[in-house]
């Protein structure tokens, strides 16, 4: 059974740290993004979650995240949620996570980073 992606969620960017506000900045004055103020503190990882799409209907965000190496989330260096990624939304995570494991794809998951019941699948 295929994983059914249901919408592009964002794509994620890493920037060094001390450039994070800047590329904020950019995203908003020179490309008119709004950013979106539910973005939680990531400790250790400034940034922001900016939309893209028109005012009221966003179709997606790209999210900008400043880390100056590993992240202190990272499970190895290869495993860091702050690395360049493309994030796709389905309906039913448990089932996508099966089908990773039955075409034995190497994926590898972290919970309650952006809240207590989130959960995401990188591979």
């Amino acid at each position: 059974m295929a994983i059914i992606a249901k919408e592009l969620h964002h794509h994620a960017i890493r920037v060094p740290k001390a450039k994070a506000e800047e590329v904020q900045k950019f995203y908003a004055e020179v490309l008119g993004l709004d950013s979106d103020s539910r973005r939680p503190t990531i400790p250790g990882i400034p940034g922001a979650w900016m939309y893209v799409g028109e005012e009221g209907q966003p179709t997606a965000q790209i999210h900008v995240m400043g880390t100056d190496g590993r992240s202190p989330f990272a499970k190895s260096d290869q495993e860091d949620p702050t690395r360049f990624h493309v994030a796709l939304a389905v309906d039913d995570i448990g089932e996508a996570r099966a089908e990773l494991d039955r075409l034995k794809v190497h994926h590898w998951v972290i919970e309650g980073l952006v809240d207590m019941n989130s959960i995401q699948v990188f591979f």
